[in-house]
């Protein structure tokens, strides 16, 4: 089967499904925007923003040789797996968070794609996954069809309501046992030494407590192996 040289945002939308990855919406760079150059030397026409929300991806993900084969950052190494050969198969360019520094813009770029906003949990949060939803790259290609690019993608608001602040008691702020959310930020060092301790157990095992108070996307919490993989990968970056 020849390769398709000009997909669709359906066609895009379900190779990333494969995977358990969502398309979150895409935008059009201007040149302020300082994008790379694609491969073949032209601007890019679209950037379309690729995540996962909850645990979806989880199946593809743990069933793939990088969650076994014992090397570093073996989430970054999947999606850039994935990343690289759809922009290969259609001449555009992955662009991942970690790249850099400078480090890609990928909250701002978030925001001219779908309706999320700052959180007290540091996170950016969305009206309908809440704080269970991650950005896996950017991909930006040399053409866009007609239509593809939604009115709602091209002038994207933000929220007009704000969910935290309108959050009856906002339990994430209390949940945390050691209180490493606070105004003035996030208390890395006191929560990971809370992870290394005895007392850190159900917080490995379970998930983050300030995060699962959120009341915002309950449906899309990770699952018991995904939480921990993440909450795993944090103690060990911190020890």
């Amino acid at each position: 089967m020849s390769a398709i040289t000009t997909p669709s945002r359906t066609q895009i939308a379900q190779a990333l499904a494969a995977h358990g990855l969502r398309l979150r919406g895409g935008w059009t760079p201007a040149p302020g925007d300082s994008l790379p150059q694609l491969p073949n030397g032209k601007s890019a026409a679209v950037v379309w923003m690729v995540g996962m929300a909850g645990s979806e991806c989880w199946p593809a993900f743990s069933a793939s040789k990088f969650f076994t084969d014992g090397l570093p950052h073996p989430m970054d190494r999947w999606s850039a797996h994935i990343g690289d050969a759809m922009a290969q198969r259609w001449s555009g360019l992955a662009l991942y968070p970690s790249d850099g520094p400078p480090y890609h813009p990928f909250q701002q770029w978030a925001n001219r794609s779908e309706p999320t906003q700052s959180s007290p949990m540091m996170l950016r949060i969305h009206p309908e996954y809440g704080l269970w939803h991650a950005y896996r790259f950017a991909l930006a290609l040399p053409f866009l069809r007609a239509g593809d690019l939604e009115q709602t993608d091209l002038e994207r608001q933000p929220m007009h309501t704000d969910l935290c602040l309108q959050c009856d008691g906002q339990p994430c702020l209390n949940a945390c046992p050691v209180e490493a959310y606070t105004a003035n930020g996030f208390l890395v060092n006191a929560c990971a030494s809370h992870l290394h301790r005895p007392e850190g157990k159900d917080c490995m095992e379970s998930g983050c407590k300030a995060r699962l108070a959120c009341p915002v996307g309950e449906d899309f919490h990770y699952t018991k192996a995904h939480a921990q993989f993440h909450m795993r990968a944090f103690a060990a970056s911190h020890s």
